[in-house]
């Protein structure tokens, strides 16, 4: 069992908890009178719902147990929907499971959480891209050079917009958060309240009041930050060195760089919408036509052939219109094909950022067209991949050509692998990945308090392995190196010889060594580290709390904690592969498809159906499996956007 909290604030308090159970229970094997514990939980709710099992409020429980627990139901009023549970309580189960069960120890409190329902939405900026799910979680591609990626933690949004370098987004509470370039204080936008709407310029950024009133921050060099007189205004845009606003009787203001006469919008009437472009802007009249003003040196100025357009949006040289048939105009710079999307139907929303065009379809999806340098583009779906690795809520993959790519929690940076070129071999750990490079070394990102990713001198490394907080390497020579968090002995391989194959759980660490035996170190207490007698084994894998052994005519065996069934695993034949998660394995036959035991709370064993299966890995709750053209699939736990391989952004739950 892990323990599973959405906030980091909890961590050493479900840490105490967990030492206090041990001590519990090894004070009660030691014949201590069996007097009744007392216990209080203390549940609540935030504004949208309510825990209707077993209700609200302080709870006493008088058990012999020293640790009871309690299953908890949670249920969302019309608008708005469960996101997760927090709380300095142990979580066998999910934490985003608006039905799950906790263990608790003297007086513990859990809160049910609660967002109003958004619209999903994409972004486009300069060199990125962003994507607002429905359940107010954001994700973000593409340029990373700033930051302006690392929205991964971002909760309760409504509304997310894109500049040139930062992303900037509107919470449901009215606050705005933003991260990427803060050169010209773009993101300085703390204190910001009340706050109905946001847009993101080149280096700056402007929030509507719900009063009407308007606020902004960042390069103000032509003026386009003076917005203090502006009043009932209902929509702002902003481009790359001008705002404008739209008031509520349809009329539009601006100010900033005049040069191209993109401010002239003194005599527009009629206008349901603005947008601003480069050096240009747009305004979406009633009747479904278009006017524009500012620099045409591309055409993009060129839009009175649009008709029947319900949602517009302006490039630095381009401008793409949503039409009532969910079909998309666009005119202006092509040169790197942000104009093209002529076959694009069933559209719901579109955007376009410095050289590329983005939409969101209605059942979820999305696609995009245009520069696609920094991976802006990347929303298709991952192709080319040959190694996968599951972190405890990250994914990362290997291209045939060594480069990467990775999707879900981004909280220390463990996705930041853009830049990682010549990779051979990947692994992730909770919070960290580690990569190997061609020449043996090994490159490391994500969290490393515990110095997990002090890897930098590693040489003649040819397999990592990463879990928790420690990271183990496999030299040429057989012999094992680790870092990180050594609690209970699981760094403990320096003696280690003639090893073939690693692998790192939760606390404990398997090696199997070249005559198919296997060696186990750190944390035994459900004797995960019992792996001696078996000979003939072809490959290890180290779950939280179990370990799986492949033996080389292709049936398997388990040792640890089994209280999902996760070691079940006895009546399994013909397997070339294995892989362990936090409370499930999982394993590849012979003929490519999967089979999984263990936890399923999340779904993370329904693989059923997969099939032409090259590889798997498992994370915390979650499977992932290349196929054999190179695609890949993946079930369980996306609270983080683990599972986005395939099939594009999935924006709609």
């Amino acid at each position: 069992m892990r323990i599973i909290l959405s906030s980091s604030r909890f961590r050493h308090v479900a840490r105490a908890i967990i030492f206090l159970i041990v001590v519990a229970l090894v004070a009660g094997m030691a014949g201590c009178s069996c007097i009744p514990f007392t216990h209080r939980l203390t549940i609540t709710s935030t504004e949208g719902g309510s825990v209707t099992t077993p209700g609200e409020g302080t709870f006493s429980y008088f058990s012999m147990q020293c640790c009871p627990s309690q299953e908890l139901v949670a249920e969302a009023d019309e608008g708005y929907r469960f996101v997760e549970w927090t709380g300095d309580v142990c979580l066998p189960d999910y934490a985003d499971a608006a039905i799950t069960w906790i263990m608790f120890l003297h007086e513990c409190s859990i809160t049910a959480h609660f967002w109003p329902e958004c619209i999903p939405m994409v972004a486009a900026g300069g060199l990125h891209t962003a994507g607002l799910k429905d359940n107010g979680r954001v994700f973000a591609l593409g340029n990373n050079s700033y930051g302006q990626c690392n929205v991964g933690d971002w909760r309760g949004i409504t509304q997310v917009a894109t500049g040139y370098k930062h992303t900037v987004a509107l919470k449901s509470d009215g606050t705005v958060v933003a991260v990427g370039d803060n050169s010209h204080g773009q993101c300085y936008i703390e204190g910001w309240g009340n706050i109905a709407e946001v847009a993101a310029g080149g280096y700056h950024t402007v929030g509507v009041k719900t009063d009407g009133a308007v606020v902004a921050t960042g390069d103000n060099y032509n003026g386009q930050c003076d917005l203090g007189d502006w009043e009932n205004i209902t929509k702002v845009a902003a481009g790359y060195r001008h705002t404008v606003g739209l008031t509520g009787d349809g009329t539009v203001v601006a100010v900033g760089l005049k040069a191209s006469g993109q401010c002239n919008v003194g005599n527009w009437t009629d206008i349901t919408q603005v947008a601003a472009g480069g050096n240009n802007t747009l305004g979406l009249k009633a009747d479904g036509t278009v006017v524009a003003v500012g620099n045409n040196d591309d055409g993009q100025c060129d839009v009175r052939g649009f008709t029947d357009i319900v949602q517009i949006s302006a490039g630095y040289g381009n401008t793409v219109g949503l039409k009532a048939d969910s079909t998309v105009v666009a005119v202006g710079n092509n040169d790197d094909g942000q104009c093209d999307v002529r076959g694009w139907t069933e559209m719901i929303q579109v955007t376009t950022g410095g050289k590329h065009t983005v939409g969101l379809k209605a059942d979820g999806t999305v696609v995009a067209t245009g520069y696609n340098y920094c991976g802006q583009c990347d929303v298709d779906g991952w192709r080319d991949i040959v190694q996968v690795a599951a972190g405890k809520k990250h994914t990362v993959g290997i291209r045939d050509w060594g480069e990467l790519v990775a999707v879900g929690d981004n909280e220390y940076g463990q996705c930041d692998v853009g830049s990682w070129t010549d990779i051979v071999q990947v692994a992730a750990g909770n919070k960290h990945t580690v990569g190997i490079k061609s020449d043996g070394t090994v490159v490391a990102v994500g969290r490393s308090f515990e110095g997990q990713c002090d890897v930098g001198n590693w040489t003649d490394i040819t397999q990592v392995t990463a879990d928790h907080y420690q990271t183990v390497g496999l030299k040429s020579d057989g012999t094992v190196v680790a870092v990180g968090d050594n609690e209970y002995g699981q760094c403990g391989v320096g003696g280690w010889t003639n090893i073939t194959q690693v692998d790192t759980g939760s606390w404990h660490t398997a090696g199997l060594k070249a005559d198919g035996s296997v060696v186990a170190v750190g944390r035994n207490d459900n004797g995960q580290c019992y792996v001696g007698r078996l000979t003939d084994i072809v490959q290890v894998a180290a779950g939280s709390f179990h370990t799986v052994r492949l033996k080389s005519e292709g049936i398997v065996f388990a040792v640890g904690f089994n209280n999902e069934g996760q070691c079940d695993v006895s009546s399994w034949t013909n397997i070339i592969q294995v892989a362990a998660g936090d409370g499930h394995t999982v394993g590849l036959k012979s003929d490519r498809t999967v089979v999984a035991v263990g936890a399923n709370y999340s779904g993370q064993c329904n693989v059923g159906g997969w099939n032409n299966i090259t590889q798997v890995a498992t994370g915390d709750a979650h499977t992932v499996g290349i196929k054999s053209d190179g695609t890949v699939v993946a079930v369980g736990s996306n609270r983080d956007g683990q599972c986005n391989v395939g099939g594009g952004w999935m924006l709609i739950s």
